[in-house]
Order: structure tokens, then sequence, then C-alpha cells
């Protein structure tokens, strides 16, 4: 072992050491070491026994786990992180996995609806509630809690 090494980011100028890109990604250490193994991260080295991160693997982590929330798989994660923009696969891959989270927003789109209208519907049986059955299918109904949420997107 070096000497100094025990001065934190000193050896590794710049680096993040494993519990800091943990506490900052709100991921357990071991979720960075699976991705590490799986190859979607990758450390700058070590410090001691712990592994260090430059900073920059902050942003990845944030993709990755915006792709995950999104349904992504970590093999599908790591295909995308290595593709190149002349894969024609990728291009129909990522095209039907919009049209996916299109559907996917739509529909928690209307449930958001339907439950901010549940919040505030007088109706005896909620789910009877005519708004309330038209917000949650596919149809939104006529001024439906629009008046006070006119920042929607859609």
């Amino acid at each position: 072992m070096k000497r100094g090494s025990s001065q934190g980011a000193s050896m590794n100028e710049g680096s993040l050491d494993i519990a800091e890109v943990a506490r900052r990604s709100g991921l357990a250490p071991s979720a960075l070491r699976f991705y590490e193994k799986k190859g979607l991260i990758v450390s700058a080295g070590r410090n001691g026994l712990r592994r260090t991160y430059h900073p920059d693997v902050l942003e990845r982590l944030e993709l990755i786990t915006c792709a995950r929330d999104a349904g992504f798989s970590v093999a599908e994660i790591g295909r995308f992180l290595v593709a190149r923009s002349g894969d024609p696969d990728l291009r129909v891959r990522m095209a039907a996995r919009a049209c996916a989270l299109d559907e996917q927003i739509g529909r928690l789109t209307r449930l958001r609806d339907s439950l901010r209208h549940a919040a505030i519907c007088d109706h005896e049986s909620i789910v009877e509630c005519p708004d309330f059955k038209q917000a949650i299918g596919n149809e939104p109904a006529a001024g439906l809690v629009r008046s006070s949420h006119r920042d929607r997107l859609c």
C-alpha cells in the first residue's frame, strides 16, 4: 500500500470513493459494484481497498437510473451505452421503445388525472363517478382538473 493513500482523494485527485458516489447517486454500493461488473460504469482505481470513480460517473448513473425507472433491463442499457449512431438496429429499437414509453406516459397521465379528481370528488363512490371513469379511460373528461393544472404537458 502506498503512503498517503489514507488521505482520501489525494491519491486519485478529483476521484470520488464508492461511499461518496453511493451517497450522491442514492444507490447502494452493491448496486455500483453490480453496474461495474456488468460494464455499465468503470472505476478509476482504488484508494486502499475502496473503489474510486471519476466524478462524471454520476451523470452516467443518472442515465442508468432513468433508464431502469423506464423499464429498461441492465442488458438493454448496456447495449445502448456502447451503441454507435451508425447502428440501424439501434435506431429501430430506440423508436420502438419511445413509442412504448409514449403509451406508458399516456396511461400514467390518465391515472394521475383520475387520482387528482378522486382527491376532490364528492361522489358517493369515487370509482363510480362518471368523471373519474372518463379520466381513467382513453379520453380526458371535459374540464376535468384542467383549470387548476394548465402547466400539464400534452
